[in-house]
């Protein structure tokens, strides 16, 4: 009989190569500074190797012979979320949502069997107690009949009370805090985690039971412990914003079953999180008109149109050197507009402070947000208010030139919906797309480059 043995190998947290010494950089992956010291036991049978998966996976067969029809999806009672699952969570799927601490990750785990309760859940948690979740719980409101709290950590004693129970949906609260016994290692560690995810998808794919994992997120922003498994699991949904401000962005990063282009809106509430179906109502202009610095862009986020309000203030250098600050934009692209206002428009900010902010908390990296940010830098500059039902969609090249954005008829169809008169775009853009019907009563000007924008949108009234 083999006795197992302990041994110390490195492993990388971003691609999760082993190797026998510490180097400085993977040889896998190439990242720097991500190998991380773990104490494996080796002469041990691996459970997660020796089990084969029963099903269409013992014998290989034609592609032909695979049906290829729809999968089951189970709705979940969440207009935002089925959308950005595709239709719905997918039978035997794996689903990881990571986020930062307090953003709202296990509210929306919680919400979720709560709201359906049609649906048997098993609901375990390795973080809080089941009168910590009873609380929760209780805040949230909802039907608890058919939602089954476990408070437990050792995943062999999880995956024997999920097939005791089979139920329709399983929730594990967190990923990072579940340990296994085939692996010597503390709960947390890459081989921990790996482990655990391996156990956790052969249940979900065995039973056709979806599995709902929480992630940590490391202080860089990406999901804690090894890339692989970002890889194992088929949906990664990643909760975006401020944990202090309301609204949270709940972004597909992965998904098997759908686009990757889709983005969810919420806002934190005292009873849990309520759907944004509508995220432009919150971003557009919520004060009195006859304000300068204010412009709208008609952005992109994926596959989603919404309006956005950019404000800018622009003042004399009062410390002697100028101040460039943008929340919500990237200060360097920031300060590229402005060199191009300089030297394309003749416009002298280099001895002003410019402030750059995006409305809402968002953080905002769609190109078409250049033509608002210049609109309200020159809107700021001159003291000239930029009319309430105006808005922009264009990109700033180096030369001056207003450069066409993607899909610029759905933005035109999503200002028109929301009662804008007039949006500048691109001169390069072709809206052969679009029909009276869809444009409304809104009325599209063309540019060409930032002096035309300036003498169309600040021209003197008659």
């Amino acid at each position: 009989m083999a006795t197992s043995k302990t041994k110390t190998v490195w492993f990388c947290k971003a691609c999760g190569n082993e190797s026998p010494k510490w180097m400085g950089r993977c040889p896998a992956c190439g990242e720097w500074n991500t190998m991380v010291e773990e104490t494996v036991a080796t002469g041990k049978k691996n459970a997660s190797a020796a089990v084969s998966v029963p099903g269409s996976g013992h014998k290989p067969m034609p592609l032909s012979h695979i049906d290829s029809s729809v999968e089951n999806r189970i709705s979940l009672n969440n207009g935002e979320v089925d959308r950005i699952l595709g239709g719905g969570l997918v039978e035997g799927s794996l689903v990881l949502i990571g986020g930062e601490p307090g953003i709202g990750k296990s509210t929306l785990s919680l919400q979720i069997p709560l709201h359906c309760p049609q649906l048997k859940t098993l609901y375990v948690t390795g973080e809080e107690s089941a009168k910590q979740v009873k609380l929760r719980a209780a805040r949230i409101g909802g039907d608890d009949s058919n939602c089954m709290i476990y408070s437990e950590t050792l995943m062999e004693n999880i995956i024997a009370e999920a097939r005791a129970m089979m139920p329709d949906l399983m929730v594990v609260d967190s990923v990072q805090t579940m340990f296994s016994q085939n692996v010597e290692s503390s709960p947390g560690s890459v081989t921990q985690i790996k482990e655990t995810a391996a156990m956790l998808l052969r249940f979900a794919k065995e039973t056709g039971v979806p599995v709902i994992l929480i992630g940590h997120i490391t202080k860089e922003g990406s999901i804690a412990g090894p890339k692989i498994l970002e890889h194992i699991v088929d949906v990664v949904l990643q909760f975006e914003g401020d944990n202090r401000g309301t609204y949270r962005l709940l972004r597909s990063i992965k998904n098997r079953f759908g686009s990757t282009s889709e983005l969810a809106v919420f806002e934190m509430t005292g009873k849990g999180l309520r759907e944004v179906s509508n995220p432009s109502e919150m971003l557009i202009p919520m004060h009195e008109e006859g304000l300068s610095g204010v412009a709208v862009s008609a952005m992109l986020d994926g596959t989603r149109p919404f309006l956005i309000e950019v404000q800018s203030l622009v003042s004399s250098a009062a410390y002697g050197t100028p101040q460039r600050s943008a929340t919500g934009f990237d200060v360097r692209r920031l300060n590229m507009l402005l060199a191009v206002l300089e030297k394309r428009a003749g416009f002298k900010l280099g001895v002003k402070d410019v402030f750059l902010n995006m409305a809402g908390g968002l953080k905002v990296s769609d190109p078409a947000c250049d033509l608002a940010v210049v609109s309200a830098v020159l809107s700021s500059n001159f003291d000239f208010a930029i009319p309430a039902d105006v808005c922009f969609a264009g990109e700033i090249g180096l030369s001056g030139e207003i450069r066409p954005v993607a899909q610029t008829e759905r933005r035109i169809i999503e200002a028109a919906r929301l009662g804008f008169r007039k949006v500048f775009v691109s001169g390069f853009s072709s809206l052969e797309g679009l029909s009276d019907m869809d444009m409304g009563n809104i009325e599209v000007v063309k540019v060409g480059d930032v002096p035309a924008l300036c003498r169309t949108l600040f021209k003197p009234e008659d």
